[in-house]
């Protein structure tokens, strides 16, 4: 089995060892698209027919044969083209192309399996879009600030773990300070701050 223009090409050698004999370069086909059915003349002449057999009840809606007779004359290569029609099937559709010659005293198949076609892939329209004024506007504002905290600072991951751990610390010593009040509350509140302003500074510096 090779490649020509039209896709797959399967070639059946007609006499190439002796009168009336047939032998196929392959004897399975697995497509999706249609193929050419490479009929090669050898030593002599010969009538050659082709057919189609099923072996699924839906074979023969998805693969045809325009015409099924032919006389390759030595040396001659005929192009037979098998179309197949891959729309409308949901698992493998399977049959045989057969070759005879001889008035059916020689004979090749070959099995052809057509197999479904991808399933189409929706793309959003919005991802093939360049982004809106506004919203390049935004991320570009956006990019900047961060930059400006954590680029400039070089704030790795675990500077800003301590400095979200030093807001919670910060909170939680206000809410203490404002609810119980007085100056031993007041006092812890100015200690947690002074702490958290100077694990800062180390890690920054």
């Amino acid at each position: 089995m090779s490649r020509s223009r039209t896709g797959t090409e399967v070639t059946v050698h007609v006499n190439r060892e002796s009168p009336d004999t047939l032998e196929a370069a392959t004897t399975t086909v697995s497509t999706r698209g249609s193929f050419v059915l490479a009929l090669r003349g050898h030593e002599s002449p010969a009538h050659v027919h082709c057919r189609l057999a099923d072996a699924d009840p839906s074979f023969s809606r998805h693969v045809s044969i325009d015409q099924s007779n032919y006389y390759v004359e030595a040396g001659e290569t005929i192009a037979v083209p098998v179309g197949v029609d891959a729309e409308g099937i949901d698992e493998p559709v399977t049959g045989r192309l057969e070759v005879v010659t001889g008035y059916g005293s020689e004979s090749v198949t070959i099995d052809v399996t057509v197999k479904p076609k991808p399933a189409a892939v929706d793309v959003d329209e919005s991802l093939s879009k360049p982004p809106s004024r506004d919203q390049s506007t935004d991320r570009t504002a956006a990019e900047k600030v961060l930059k400006r905290l954590f680029g400039a600072g070089g704030l790795d991951a675990g500077t800003l773990a301590v400095l979200a751990l030093g807001l919670i610390a910060l909170a939680i010593a206000t809410a203490t300070a404002a609810t119980i009040g007085g100056l031993a509350a007041t006092f812890g509140f100015v200690v947690v701050a002074g702490g958290v302003v100077i694990a800062l500074a180390l890690l920054i510096t």
